[in-house]
């Protein structure tokens, strides 16, 4: 049959992906085979990962990664710990670091050279259609490994990087933001969304927030070690205190400003993404939105209203005011005062 199939990951539980095109009797073939379910989002079926469902798809067993290699992953995550990399750089550079290490796992570590990183981009990264900005970190990760635990220095420039993709930021309307925050019954979730949005939070920013972060008589809100390790401060809107004071009473958070069930303990990432869902429910808006298109949006009306970029950069904390500049080309101001030649025809 016409197909193709390989091993994904659907919300941390491993599955096959299975790919053809839209063909009634593949569809329903593939629905014969147990815990078989449809991804509306990403457009395929996937099954369940047991050894009776790999060998029928022809999917080779997992290379493991040999002691040698383990032992170079670990002693590369130590030294990333060491040097205070925050958690999920750590795990993207040991995962990136230790499929790189799998596919090499015929040959020791020492005998790896430049070009076994050019074999590998082009045999495992590009067949697999992974992403440029995967294929960066990748390199980055093998080449911080290199020099590092290896001292020795990769020829960067014999490497394939490619080109990063120029992808505009995701940008709803006011309407559409005051759809989303006004959807939620929930006070707590109403509160959460509205911050993200107020205050151009990324979401960790937000979930470690703690009581304290909030200076009320100053008005604002102190961000500590978010990306890069940096602290920043960012205007606390008056209508958003008033919703917090209100929310303060009514669910009275021990240390974190938005906790779970349990006191004391932080809002986990799971549950905002799964308020963001539910309310989208609510609203008529069908784009994948997600919570940082909120961020992205706070950014743009910002622009918009006239907010000086560099402003805006300190606001979101960017290191680069190129970063922020990506924001002029979403920004609809200046479209607005644009005819098109087609009107005067």
């Amino acid at each position: 049959m016409n197909w193709k199939a390989k091993l994904i990951t659907h919300k941390g539980i491993p599955r096959i992906a299975v790919f053809f095109d839209k063909d009634v009797r593949l569809i329903e073939y593939v629905k014969t085979f147990k815990g078989a379910t449809w991804s509306a989002s990403k457009k395929y079926w996937h099954l369940p990962d047991t050894i009776a469902n790999r060998a029928h798809f022809k999917i080779p067993p997992t290379p493991i990664l040999s002691e040698e290699g383990i032992r170079q992953l670990e002693k590369f995550k130590q030294w990333l710990q060491a040097k205070r990399y925050s958690e999920n750089t750590i795990k993207t550079y040991a995962d990136a670091l230790k499929s790189f290490l799998t596919f090499y796992t015929h040959k020791t570590v020492s005998e790896i050279t430049n070009d076994d990183v050019i074999w590998f981009t082009n045999e495992h990264i590009l067949k697999n259609k992974f992403s440029t900005s995967y294929q960066n970190q990748i390199v980055n990760a093998i080449k911080l490994y290199f020099k590092t635990i290896r001292n020795e220095v990769l020829i960067i420039d014999k490497i394939h990087r490619p080109k990063r993709e120029k992808v505009l930021p995701n940008v709803l309307s006011k309407e559409e933001i005051k759809f989303i925050l006004e959807a939620p019954s929930n006070l707590k979730h109403k509160a959460m969304l509205s911050m993200i949005y107020s205050c151009g939070l990324r979401r960790s920013e937000l979930l470690h927030l703690k009581l304290t972060d909030i200076d009320s008589k100053r008005g604002i809100v102190l961000i500590r070690q978010s990306k890069g390790k940096k602290d920043r401060i960012v205007p606390l809107s008056i209508k958003i205190l008033e919703m917090l004071r209100v929310y303060y009473v009514q669910y009275k958070p021990m240390v974190w400003l938005f906790e779970g069930q349990n006191k004391g303990v932080k809002y986990s990432e799971k549950s905002l993404q799964s308020v963001l869902k539910q309310t989208l429910q609510k609203t008529k808006i069908s784009k994948p939105v997600t919570l940082h298109w909120l961020r992205h949006s706070y950014a743009t009306h910002l622009l918009e209203s006239g907010t000086d970029l560099r402003y805006i950069q300190e606001l979101l904390g960017h290191n680069s005011s190129r970063t922020t500049e990506i924001y002029t080309h979403v920004s609809t101001k200046s479209l607005e005062q644009i005819k098109s030649p087609f009107d005067d025809l």
